[in-house]
């Protein structure tokens, strides 16, 4: 079947200069959000398993204390799809661009008032419960940030390269991670009593420089051409969640598939990963060098992301996202039994394969390929519900059950092996399950992935997904 390009992203409009300009900004606007919400994610669980733990929670049983940070860092994964549903519907409903203002001054607000927050020796029980109420909050403008800013790029992209232009942004995603792990391991090397006093409070507080810019540029930006477009033509759903459990649920269900290795490796190669190594190494481990696995995997992910991308515009991004995640279930038995040798440097290089690699090489075709799933009138809260829903089930799960598992097992790899080849399982299946979407008209207001074959249409690429057919 021929492709067919949207009218909003032929070339003549693409040598526009005020497109151009446009491009450049909502490639920055994004870029910056992403990078604030992951440098706070990753920073927040580096923290939780070095820090947190002994800051935050009576240390009667310092195992203990270490599940329960963890549980403190999973409640933001549960907020997300509430965060995710409550802007998904104002997204869709009242444009993109404003949504996105919002999310960063909330998400940004939650991080810069944990750098601020006493100590559990300081006011007691009261410490972590203003913890969890500022990882909630946090955890509500993150659930629609990441997906504002995929729906925002891959509406505004040419769509002939929009799995590269589409992943420029999330180059934010590895330079916040790379961020938190650069300042973290700097931090580290403070002495304990400064670290655990002051010094884990800087990075936090310096989140505050990066709302401000976000806000600055976000303010400058114009909305979507494709928003414009349902406005235009008076397309806007007035009830974009009943549009999702009738029409975008097959969407939905897919992308939480998707999104089961790339979200839940990540957050077990940068969080669970450090506590496992600590749990056999013992006091013996040097916690700063043990992070720069994290730093050089990220260093590694701004230029496989985008590279995942563009390779996703060539071969199709179904292809690409299969060949990573059939890659990370490959890798995960011997990540892990690497990890429990106790060896710095290969522990190091582990982590650094795993997120610059293995996670990378999902999520550059991600980017395009979640917003091209689902049709114009209810894209925003489509994404938002694959994303974040996956976000609790996959990257909130990993730390409370690999800890957990950690903890009762005596730091036993091949259950923590077993759980994340389950994840990269459950994605590579997925990729059957969903057509190519390789430069799909993003104007339509119809979904690639049909209900039944009677929804089928021009512009569905390969053939449609029956609900009955794969059981769900």
């Amino acid at each position: 079947m021929a492709v067919t390009d949207s009218p909003l992203t032929t070339s003549p409009v693409h040598d526009d200069p005020e497109y151009a300009a446009n491009l450049r900004r909502a490639t920055l606007a994004s870029s910056l959000g992403s990078a604030l919400e992951y440098f706070d994610f990753a920073l927040y669980g580096l923290s939780t398993a070095l820090i947190f733990n002994v800051l935050f929670f009576p240390q009667g049983d310092p195992g203990m204390a270490t599940v329960l940070a963890f549980a403190t860092f999973g409640v933001g994964f549960l907020a997300r799809p509430f965060g995710g549903l409550f802007f998904g519907v104002l997204g869709d409903r009242l444009g993109r661009k404003w949504v996105l203002v919002v999310t960063i001054l909330l998400m940004g607000g939650a991080s810069t008032a944990i750098g601020l927050l006493p100590t559990y020796e300081a006011i007691g029980f009261w410490a972590p419960v203003i913890l969890v109420v500022l990882r909630l909050l946090q955890g509500f403008g993150a659930g629609a940030e990441q997906a504002g800013a995929t729906v925002l790029m891959a509406e505004y992209a040419p769509v002939k390269r929009r799995g590269f232009f589409s992943a420029l942004p999330f180059i934010g995603i590895q330079a916040g991670t790379l961020l938190a792990a650069l300042v973290f391991s700097v931090i580290a090397l403070l002495p304990e009593d400064q670290l655990l006093s002051w010094g884990w409070r800087v990075p936090f507080l310096a989140s505050f420089a990066l709302i401000l810019l976000a806000l600055f540029i976000r303010m400058r930006l114009r909305e979507t051409p494709t928003f414009v477009e349902l406005e235009k033509h008076d397309q806007i759903a007035d009830r974009p969640i009943r549009d999702i459990f009738t029409h975008g649920l097959p969407g939905v269900i897919v992308g939480i598939g998707l999104r089961m290795a790339e979200n839940g490796g990540s957050y077990m190669f940068q969080t669970l990963g450090l506590a496992f190594f600590v749990s056999v190494l013992g006091p013996s481990a040097d916690k700063s060098l043990l992070t720069w696995g994290v730093t050089i995997g990220s260093l590694i992910g701004v230029f496989s992301v985008p590279f995942a991308g563009h390779l996703s515009d060539r071969f199709g991004r179904r292809t690409i996202y299969r060949a990573g995640a059939v890659f990370m279930l490959v890798y995960t038995f011997p990540a892990w039994w690497l990890l429990s040798l106790g060896n710095h440097a290969i522990a190091i290089a582990v982590i650094a394969i795993g997120i610059g690699f293995a996670v990378a090489t999902m999520l550059g075709p991600q980017c395009a390929m979640l917003p091209e799933m689902f049709g114009n009138r209810h894209r925003y809260l489509g994404v938002a519900m694959a994303r974040e829903i996956s976000a609790v089930l996959a990257g909130g799960l990993a730390g409370v059950l690999g800890s957990y598992i950690i903890s009762v097992s005596g730091g036993d790899w091949v259950l923590l092996a077993t759980y994340m080849a389950t994840l990269a399982l459950i994605t590579t299946a997925s990729t059957f399950l969903v057509p190519e979407t390789l430069r799909r008209d993003l104007t339509r207001t119809d979904d690639a992935i049909k209900v039944s074959r009677n929804e089928g249409g021009d512009g569905v690429y390969a053939t449609t997904v029956s609900i009955k057919a794969v059981g769900l």
